[in-house]
């Protein structure tokens, strides 16, 4: 039987999210059902809701940062059992034939992947023909986009390691950050907090780049060596030519030409940030010292699991605001003016309530 299912969703670009109700399959042979028990709140989630990056699909329940337990398997399932902690990130399918999902990159599947929620889904018949994702109680997901939580990861905490902690180990693992690497973070949120604790952990020499000093002790904290206000030239003037690798995770227009300066030869900056207008760049900054501007999706389903173990054995986990699920709308607007320390967890459970 279908099995119903508890939400909050948004029903219009300009309404706030509310209580839903609707009907998750059954697991199918390969499928694993999921009792949610932490849901992470991505920006993403708020420029879905108010169809801002694209025409979203209403009613629409956002989440892609899911951490919870093992309700049923279907028959074919052999790498998880009733009870074990899983999480599911951005994706719930793709089309696993491409050289991309071939090669284990599933976040880069040429026809496109299908997202967790707002993506058209492929097993969900007539009663479910967009995914609906993780602020709700149950999901029903392939098992092959099903991570497994270590048990040293609290699941709220690693909620939203499954895109906050995968977007930005992706990059440092690509751009090869290990002992010796100058990288710095320019932004210190939801993404920045991240990047600024695995690229430490993996042995990186770190600097934060930000507007003020107000979180300049998290940011030490969290491991970074050096603190740098971007609108101080003469500190900006002294950093020239210092990093390997910039993670830009800034969502909003903003000015980067300044920052491409702060590259080596041969450095590269990567862009995170979800942002929809043109960021100008000079070209001659770029020729003279071989510098790159690139970017990176989430990671792959392989990745996103080693970057959990990664975390596991390192200690490291998200920084996080705990709240109710009627309480979305306000972390929403608090989201807006970046009052969060540095993501907020949706406690589903409390959705009874």
């Amino acid at each position: 039987m279908p099995i119903a299912t508890r939400a909050f969703a948004a029903t219009a670009a300009d309404k706030p999210l509310t209580p839903y109700s609707f009907e998750r399959r059954d697991p199918g042979p390969d499928d694993v059902l999921i009792d949610v028990k932490y849901c992470g709140v991505c920006h993403s989630d708020l420029h879905a809701a108010r169809s801002e990056t694209g025409r979203s699909t209403y009613p629409l329940v956002p989440g892609h940062e899911i951490a919870g337990v093992v309700k049923a398997v279907g028959a074919n399932v052999t790498r998880f059992k009733e009870g074990d902690r899983v999480g599911v990130g951005c994706m719930v399918d793709s089309c696993r034939e491409c050289a991309s999902c071939q090669e284990g990159v599933e976040q880069y599947c040429v026809p496109g992947f299908t997202g967790t929620y707002g993506g058209k889904d492929k097993k969900g018949g007539t009663r479910e023909t967009i995914t609906q994702g993780g602020y709700s109680d149950h999901i029903t997901v392939d098992q092959h986009f099903v991570l497994s939580i270590p048990d040293s990861l609290a699941l709220d905490v690693a909620a939203p390691l499954l895109c906050a902690g995968i977007t930005t180990y992706s990059p440092l693992k690509e751009w090869g950050v290990g002992p010796g690497s100058n990288v710095a973070v320019i932004g210190l949120g939801g993404l920045g907090h991240m990047a600024v604790k695995l690229a430490a952990a993996m042995g990186a020499e770190v600097t934060v780049l930000s507007t003020s000093d107000r979180k300049k002790a998290d940011a030490e904290r969290m491991g970074a060596r050096h603190f740098l206000i971007n609108s101080d030239k003469d500190a900006m003037k002294a950093a020239a030519e210092k990093f390997d690798l910039i993670i830009n995770t800034v969502s909003a227009t903003h000015e980067i030409a300044s920052h491409i300066q702060l590259l080596a030869r041969d450095g590269t900056m990567v862009m995170l940030g979800l942002t929809t207008e043109g960021l100008p760049v000079l070209a001659i900054p770029l020729l003279w010292r071989r510098r790159r501007i690139a970017g990176s999706l989430i990671g792959g389903v392989r990745e996103t699991q080693e970057m959990l173990d990664f975390c596991a054995q390192h200690g490291i986990a998200c920084d996080i605001e705990t709240i109710a699920p009627d309480q979305i709308n306000a972390a929403y607007e608090r989201m807006e003016k970046s009052d969060v320390r540095y993501r907020f967890v949706i406690d589903m459970e409390k959705l009874a309530a």
